[in-house]
């Protein structure tokens, strides 16, 4: 049986509220175990407050809109049960 038919043992209903309430901080990806996708997501949310709260405001929203648009892809694959956690098993309820 190939990792990726593998059902995760992490909760889907956790990984989706996650998503759902926490989702451009990338907490999701933390508690999946994609500890480098949590970084990046996070690292986007802090480039964003950096910008925006900075000199370049126009230019943090573009990052906070590119970490929202990835959050909504993430959240939709959570939904229908095509997301995989750190270790390639499916997030399936």
């Amino acid at each position: 049986m190939d990792v990726r038919d593998e059902k995760s043992p992490k909760s889907y209903g956790v990984a989706v509220i996650l998503c759902g309430i926490f989702g451009t901080l990338g907490i999701h990806h933390f508690y999946l175990g994609n500890i480098v996708h949590g970084i990046f997501d996070l690292g986007l949310f802090l480039l964003f407050c950096v910008l925006f709260f900075g000199n370049a405001p126009l230019l943090g929203i573009l990052v906070l809109l590119i970490d929202v648009a990835h959050t909504i892809y993430v959240f939709s694959m959570l939904i229908v049960e095509k997301w995989h956690d750190g270790e390639g098993r499916r997030v399936t309820l």
